[in-house]
């Protein structure tokens, strides 16, 4: 029998895929759901107007003069914008060779530094960090809102001015009743919160959870195929509304979120939302940043909700 050989022909390129895959997760589920708008100057303010609370011996008797009373007064807040930025180098030479994946080195970059932003700023928003100004300012993030909030023995709620964050407490097991509980309190003071954030491991865990509030899932095929265990919940029906329980990998394995999408808003100062600005060259490389100002918004705090000190 011939012996088979394999021949290389001279300039054969090798075979190499012209599609890049990238293992690092790029979803940002709370900034994406978060409302965008534009602020004109770094410090920006917003009013939140409460009702009088509500009375069950509101009579008077007939002929009965007026009754003044001092008009229920809005709450002012205010947040600060932070600079956040990606920076890159991209070599003359590799703007020139054959890239697989992309045409211009310098183009694939600054998409890339883009998502790493954005994850950035995502992994911002699940942290704890209060207002700080001067030269390096930075953004209060959702803890420093959040009052209807469960924490550990010893733990405490932050201000809810951005000026501070939760204190922790003792660790303790997720439970449905933390859940109803931080979902009550948002309820009470006029929230509707719409989705349920939690980590990877802690949504492994809210699926395990055993309850008569989770519904049973069910799988209906129309043609014959090998059986399925489900053993996820993605929406959980409570006494106080509806929440999608979304999944974020930048999100801590202590913490929930129970958020109002409507009342709160990622902010930019205008030219700089995600802005791409060459930069000066110095030598044989072509630099860039990709840079964003922003800060965020928590128009009404008393509509979110979060359970803190989670084992």
């Amino acid at each position: 029998m011939a012996t088979q050989t394999t021949v290389i022909a001279i300039g054969e390129r090798e075979d190499l895929s012209d599609v890049i895959t990238r293992i690092d997760p790029d979803e940002t589920p709370i900034y994406s759901s978060l409302r965008k708008e534009t602020v004109n100057n770094t410090t920006f303010d917003w009013l939140v107007q409460e009702l009088a609370a509500a009375s069950a011996t509101n009579y008077v008797a007939e002929g009965a003069d007026a009754s003044y009373a001092t008009p229920t007064q809005a709450v002012r807040f205010s947040n600060v914008t932070q600079i956040s930025q990606k920076d890159a180098a991209v070599s003359g030479t590799l703007d020139s060779v054959d890239t697989a994946g992309r045409d211009r080195e310098t183009a694939y970059q600054k998409v890339l530094k883009g998502l790493e932003l954005r994850r950035d700023i995502e992994k911002g928003l699940c942290s704890d960090n209060a207002k700080a100004t001067g030269a390096t300012r930075e953004t209060a993030n959702l803890s420093s809102w959040i009052t209807n909030v469960s924490v550990g023995s010893g733990g405490a709620a932050p201000t809810g001015d951005g000026s501070d964050v939760p204190t922790g407490g003792t660790d303790r097991d997720l439970s449905l009743a933390l859940i109803d509980a931080a979902h009550q309190a948002a309820y009470e003071d006029g929230g509707n919160p719409n989705m349920l954030v939690v980590s990877p491991a802690k949504k492994a865990t809210f699926s395990d959870l055993s309850s008569g509030s989770v519904a049973t899932n069910q799988i209906q095929y129309t043609a014959p195929r090998e059986a399925a265990i489900v053993g996820s919940v993605s929406l959980y029906l409570s006494d106080y509304g509806e929440l999608s329980v979304v999944i974020d990998r930048q999100m801590g394995n202590d913490r929930l979120y129970l958020l109002d999408s409507d009342y709160a808003s990622v902010v930019t100062l205008p030219g700089r939302n995600f802005l791409v600005e060459d930069l000066a060259k110095t030598g044989d490389a072509a630099k860039f940043q990709v840079i964003t100002e922003y800060g965020l918004k928590v128009s009404a705090p008393k509509a979110h909700g979060a359970v803190y000190d989670l084992n």
